[in-house]
């Protein structure tokens, strides 16, 4: 009897949440155009830069995408995260995993980026910016994305290509993994 393999289309898209109380839940998400999930490692090595353990923090995770790094913030105690995700089917997602995993200190919006910040007043100590790339969406939201930090808050950035210290941001921890650059920056 011939062997059968599962058709491409009925692959099962998911990701990890590497440590805390969700450590090893795979969390599913959709095919969306432009959706590509920080690969695993990279997310251990932010949250390596991050000291592990994020207790008391308040994160936004900008292009929320699959929710890896709001679910993990989560997962290691961080006090509350908000997720903006545009895309009707990423958003749907979150807020099927926000139920799975009974995630309660976490708002989930699916409104456009640039848009949630141009409204937004709460600030943030940790900011997650992964926007798809390509678009030039990194230049347009680094230059105000500082209004919406805490005094000690840090980004996240990931990007095609590198970020570099300028007037407004000092480049703290960068890497490289395949073609993705990754940095953590804070206010000059």
């Amino acid at each position: 009897m011939p062997k059968s393999f599962p058709s491409k289309s009925s692959k099962t898209n998911q990701v990890r949440i590497n440590a805390g109380v969700w450590r090893s839940r795979l969390l599913k998400f959709p095919d969306v155009e432009g959706l590509r999930p920080t690969p695993e490692r990279v997310r251990i090595t932010v949250f390596n830069w991050l000291e592990q353990d994020l207790t008391g923090k308040t994160c936004l995770d900008l292009f929320a995408g699959t929710g890896a790094f709001g679910f993990e913030a989560l997962s290691r105690n961080a006090k509350h995260v908000t997720m903006v995700e545009n895309a009707r089917a990423a958003y749907q997602s979150l807020t099927q995993n926000q139920s799975l995993l009974k995630a309660e200190n976490c708002q989930i919006l699916n409104q456009d980026a640039m848009q949630f910040l141009a409204h937004n007043t709460q600030k943030f100590d940790v900011i997650f910016c992964d926007p798809p790339y390509k678009k030039a969406l990194l230049d347009k939201i680094l230059p105000i994305l500082n209004q919406h930090l805490t005094e000690n808050g840090v980004v996240y950035a990931e990007a095609e290509y590198e970020i570099k210290s300028d007037e407004n941001w000092e480049v703290i921890k960068q890497n490289k993994a395949g073609n993705v650059y990754f940095h953590l920056l804070k206010c000059a």
